[in-house]
This record gives structure tokens, C-alpha cells and sequence, in this order.
């Protein structure tokens, strides 16, 4: 069984690296091509921001997909850092969330996005504490996750960590990460303790089940 802990996503990650890439540049993930790709890239635009980061960024797609947007992309795993990099279309960088919430990033943009990216805790708590450090002021952090509701399966309905799983990715993804799972008031009041007023909730539906797939928040800080 893996360790729940922030230390013990970021060796999962690295070594799904490469799957992972594949997995997206193939189409291979059904809710992200039917809804929350689409979903972000929407709610993104609908701030119409100018400067933008991605953090968590993958293997860059986001920031492709929002070429308008002076934007750059980071990420703590090096193998799809470099997968971006190789792809192009953007500014992308090495650095973990630890590093971006000690200021290191030296960014001040008019949107910070995080698409299903928040999947630690410690690490999340830090780095909205740091929101100040990259987000202007009046800038707004917008984050997609998977929605509580449905992510919850049978567990209780409470914060905590729950064990990962691949099911329904292809054959060559392993050793699943642990992830922290978070309730709606719990993720409405990560916002609110950090001086990020929120302004937006979204829930995408899937249009065959008509049940929300996602959960996307927009918080503004300082206003």
C-alpha cells in the first residue's frame, strides 16, 4: 500500500510519466475530451485574462489551447515538463509547489489555473497560502477537480486521503497515486481562508449521464 502523502504523488506521477502523455495526445480519457477539457479552456477565457500560469500543467495541452493567453506552464515532474517542452506553444518549467509557494516561480499574472491538479494537501494548502506571490492583485485562481459528489464513492462524505486507482486507463500506467479528497464546503473554504473571495462555481455535466463530472471554483484574491 502506498504512503498517503504529498512525497508519495509526485514518485506515482513520475513514473506514469510517460503513459500519462500518451493517454492525452491519444484522446484515450473519455471525460476529458466529451467535457472538462472544454470546460476549462471556457471558464479560463471567460475572464479573458492577458498573462496566465498553469500550474500542474502536464504535458503542456492547456497552455496550447489558450494561445491568446501570454501564459506559462509548470509542473514537478520533470518527464512531462519536457514532454511539453518538446511539444512546444508555450513557456514550460520544473519547479514543485513547494518551490512556488516559497516565491520561486517570480510570476505576477492575471490567472493562476490548477486542472486536476490539487491532489495532495499540504502541498494544495501551500500553495494557495502563495497566491499572492504569482496572482496579481484582483487576479483569480481558478481550479477543476473531480466533483466531490461522485468522487466520493462509497466512502464517508469527509476530508481525507483514499487510495488511487487506474481503472479504465490503458495497460501501462502503475502504482496508482494517493489522493486527498476534499468536500465542496471544504474546497470553498480552502478559497476564503487565503483571501480568495469566491466568484464562480461551475459543475460540468456529462451530456450522456447528465451528472456533473467536474467541479470548477473561481476565487479573486484581494477584492
Amino acid at each position: 500500500m502506498p504512503s498517503h502523502t504529498d512525497a508519495a504523488i509526485i514518485d506515482a506521477w513520475s513514473r506514469n510519466a510517460e503513459p500519462w502523455v500518451a493517454a492525452v495526445r491519444n484522446e484515450e480519457i473519455e471525460t476529458r475530451v466529451l467535457v472538462t477539457n472544454r470546460a476549462i479552456v471556457e471558464a479560463a477565457r471567460a475572464y479573458r485574462p492577458r498573462t496566465a500560469v498553469d500550474l500542474g500543467c502536464g504535458e503542456g495541452w492547456l497552455v496550447r489551447a489558450l494561445p491568446e493567453v501570454e501564459m506559462v506552464g509548470v509542473d514537478a515532474i520533470p518527464g512531462l515538463v519536457d514532454a511539453a517542452r518538446n511539444a512546444g506553444g508555450g513557456d514550460f518549467r520544473h519547479l514543485s509547489y513547494e518551490q512556488v509557494a516559497a516565491g520561486e516561480l517570480d510570476l505576477s499574472v492575471d490567472l493562476a489555473v490548477c486542472n486536476f491538479s490539487l491532489i495532495g494537501n499540504e502541498a494544495v494548502d501551500g500553495l494557495f497560502r502563495a497566491a499572492p506571490s504569482y496572482l496579481r492583485k484582483g487576479g483569480i485562481l481558478l481550479v477543476q477537480t473531480v466533483h466531490p459528489l461522485l468522487a466520493c464513492g462509497d466512502a464517508p462524505y469527509a476530508d481525507g486521503w483514499r487510495e488511487g486507482s487506474w481503472a479504465g486507463f490503458n495497460s501501462g500506467f502503475a502504482d496508482a497515486p494517493p489522493w486527498y479528497f476534499r468536500t465542496v464546503a471544504s474546497w470553498v473554504t480552502l478559497f476564503i481562508a487565503h483571501g480568495l473571495r469566491l466568484v464562480e462555481m461551475r459543475e460540468p455535466l456529462h451530456p450522456r449521464t447528465g451528472k456533473p463530472v467536474s467541479l470548477i471554483l473561481a476565487g479573486k484574491l484581494g477584492a
